[in-house]
């Protein structure tokens, strides 16, 4: 009929629609995703497990398993190294969830200490742990810290309820 798809003079097979639709969908699909075997190699030799990633820039902070401790850790990703974070991983401390600023300063972490779950920042530059109260009370589960490092959002369990606190750090 008159409203027939044609090429030239000749109706569209499926053959065609295929190679259409094939065509249009490669010129949409762009670069693909592509592993780092160098750098995951790296990742699975340093712990026995690995979770909670979080990555800024030339920085991964995840929670690794060694000698049968979950503890925060650090990874210049740029040296391909490990960062000593003296002063943050106690014994008595159990992290929960961890991020990291963009230029690896500050770790913003929530972890449980003494029967309490706690939001703490540390300060790579001077070794030290902060308490961050929440206002009004509540249990911090998972936080996200902004890339200049000056701002976090952190979700907070309050009467049976999950939130999300805003904080601006000094």
């Amino acid at each position: 009929g008159a409203h027939d798809t044609t090429i030239g003079e000749r109706p569209m097979t499926p053959i065609h629609w295929l190679l259409l639709l094939s065509v249009l969908l490669l010129g949409c699909s762009g670069p693909r995703p592509k592993p780092l075997p160098d750098l995951n190699g790296l990742l699975r030799q340093n712990a026995g497990s690995r979770r909670e990633p979080a990555l800024a820039q030339r920085w991964l902070a995840s929670l690794s398993l060694r000698n049968g401790r979950e503890q925060v850790e650090l990874i210049d990703l740029g040296a391909r190294q490990p960062v000593p974070l003296p002063g943050l991983n106690r014994a008595d401390a159990q992290p929960i969830s961890v991020s990291v600023s963009a230029d690896g300063t500050r770790l913003a972490v929530v972890q449980q200490r003494d029967e309490r779950t706690e939001l703490v920042l540390y300060r790579r530059s001077v070794g030290t742990v902060q308490r961050l109260p929440l206002e009004p009370p509540g249990v911090p589960r998972a936080v996200s810290l902004n890339g200049d490092g000056r701002r976090l959002a952190v979700q907070v369990s309050r009467g049976g309820r999950w939130e999300v606190d805003l904080i601006r750090l000094p």
